[in-house]
């Protein structure tokens, strides 16, 4: 046929696909250099080392969880549960910082709380002593009561020592002195009247007392009880009653949000209570509140209040409140005095 090109030999084909592959190396080589130079996700000098096997994927943390009473600091490891820290001093969200410097355990130092667990476990045993009546200023009332209780028998006496003894703990970590009335070393009370003196005798800024309440078996929830004005007699409280209704709102929402406990549904209105026939609010001197932590009478709040990881919550956010209280007060007065 005319026009037909010569057939290419074997050792020419042999040649051409030498001389290609010769070329297309150092093609490919020059490209993974040029990547390389244009990737920038090893640390600046890094040196790549090649990879030999396909890295196993990270281990996600196991969570932690908020039960109190285990070991703080312990390691997890995969082949046994992770141990959950010891409660943390941690507040709520909204809750005012401590003071940067000296850190968590000076936040409230040089501060002095007193706490009044409501009640004694004696007192059910000495009532001639306790029925006696004692001046409030706009009334006379018994010395003190036996408190309420569960329908388990788990009684108020016994629930707010141990609240109170859990919130002085925290108090304690962040640098305040924390004083109680009563810390199961005597046989009975004291009163209603030496209650609201021990504030004064000890020098405190700020008071609360604890309680639990004895309502309707329906009804449940927690309330903050917060002195009305009174000046009668030998009571006069006015110097008290604002900075005794700051402390009440906070109270009220530390405490809710760190329990999770609604606001009762059977007495006060929004979790707030204003009243004037509580010795220990009339005579007082120092800022002071009640915290009707729930209803004993009502069988899913005695099932919290008898559960000792929720007390330690309820320490929490008690000692929250007072955290807040005093610390909001102290910047507002160093503001005053800049």
């Amino acid at each position: 046929m005319t026009g037909s090109a010569p057939r290419p030999t074997r050792r020419s084909a042999l040649l051409r696909a030498t001389t290609a592959a010769a070329v297309a190396v150092p093609l490919c080589t020059a490209g993974w250099f040029g990547w390389r130079a244009l990737d920038r996700s090893d640390p600046a000098g890094a040196t790549a080392a090649p990879a030999t096997r396909a890295a196993a994927p990270a281990t996600p943390a196991a969570p932690a969880t908020d039960r109190p009473g285990t070991a703080d600091g312990a390691a997890a490891t995969p082949l046994t549960p992770p141990v959950a820290p010891a409660p943390t001093d941690s507040a709520p969200a909204g809750t005012p910082p401590p003071p940067a410097a000296g850190g968590e355990s000076a936040a409230l130092a040089g501060r002095t709380v007193l706490l009044d667990p409501g009640h004694n476990p004696g007192n059910s045993a000495h009532t001639a002593e306790i029925n006696r009546r004692v001046d409030i200023g706009n009334a006379r009332k018994e010395c003190d009561t036996t408190g309420t209780e569960t329908d388990a028998g788990y009684t108020e006496a016994e629930y707010t020592l141990d609240v109170s003894r859990r919130a002085r703990a925290i108090l304690s970590a962040r640098g305040a002195k924390v004083v109680l009335v009563q810390d199961g070393d005597r046989p009975w009370g004291p009163c209603i009247d030496e209650r609201a003196r021990a504030g004064a005798d000890a020098h405190a800024d700020v008071a609360l007392s604890v309680h639990g309440d004895g309502g309707p078996a329906g009804g449940s929830g927690f309330h903050v009880i917060m002195p009305a004005r009174v000046v009668a007699g030998k009571a006069d409280n006015a110097a008290i009653v604002d900075p005794s209704h700051r402390l009440g709102l906070l109270l009220r929402d530390r405490f809710h949000a760190a329990t999770g406990e609604p606001y009762a549904d059977y007495i006060a209105k929004d979790g707030l209570d204003t009243r004037s026939d509580l010795g220990g609010l009339n005579l007082s001197t120092v800022p002071k509140v009640f915290i009707e932590c729930g209803n004993m009478r009502n069988s899913t709040d005695a099932k919290r209040m008898t559960d000792p990881q929720w007390r330690q919550q309820a320490a929490q956010g008690i000692a929250d409140a007072l955290t807040a209280f005093l610390t909001t007060q102290e910047k507002t007065e160093e503001r005053r005095g800049s």
